[in-house]
């Protein structure tokens, strides 16, 4: 393990080739929006490679999506998903559990899904540090779950497309800081847990 390092200031990421499927590299770009815009892209080609849903309802659950990041409100299409195919309320955290099920399924490896994330706290000095990782985080609805200093780090999220994004753009930004790969693992929550952890990291 790295000898632990003081945090710095935030860097902004450099341009680079946007990625196909996940994991791998992300998006390079400005604004934040586009990092949620490839989770999109990302999460509805293993959505439709599942079968998990028409083309019809994802195409408008893309939609929808697009018209609240243009307002700067997160908005995952796993949770969108579920709306549009009807479910009720009370039965929205399992549908969106079984979407994320579906894509963790053929994606390498599968991300787990952790039943006490809920509980862990917020990373504070990390979000200090890496504020534009916070932003990308909060765009992405993917928070970090713990860091421990710069050499482990953890993220979920309902949306296992969004953690492997997020984990991917916090390797780059370590590294390119300071040189180091840190170990970053990338976790599923459930709906309880991540509608709570959204509300309390990202203030939504």
């Amino acid at each position: 393990m790295q000898t632990a390092t003081p945090f710095l200031a935030p860097q902004e990421p450099a341009a680079q080739p946007a990625p196909v499927r996940p994991p791998v590299e992300t998006p390079r770009a400005g604004s934040v929006w586009d990092f949620a815009e490839e989770c999109l892209m990302q999460t509805a080609a293993l959505l439709h490679e599942t079968r998990s849903a028409s083309d019809q309802q994802i195409h408008q659950g893309i939609a929808v999506a697009r018209e609240s990041h243009a307002t700067g409100r997160p908005a995952d299409l796993l949770e969108i998903l579920a709306r549009i195919q009807g479910h009720e309320e009370e039965h929205i955290g399992r549908a969106i559990l079984e979407l994320g099920n579906r894509i963790a399924s053929v994606m390498t490896p599968s991300p787990p899904l952790i039943p006490f994330g809920g509980k862990l706290i917020a990373p504070s000095a990390f979000y200090e540090s890496f504020d534009q990782n916070h932003k990308i985080a909060r765009a992405l609805l993917s928070p970090v779950l713990y860091a421990e200093d710069t050499d482990a780090i953890g993220t979920a999220s309902a949306n296992p497309v969004a953690a492997a994004i997020l984990a991917e753009e916090i390797r780059t930004s370590v590294f390119k800081r300071f040189g180091i790969r840190p170990f970053v693992t990338i976790s599923r929550l459930d709906y309880e847990s991540w509608a709570f952890l959204t509300r309390k990291h990202f203030e939504l």
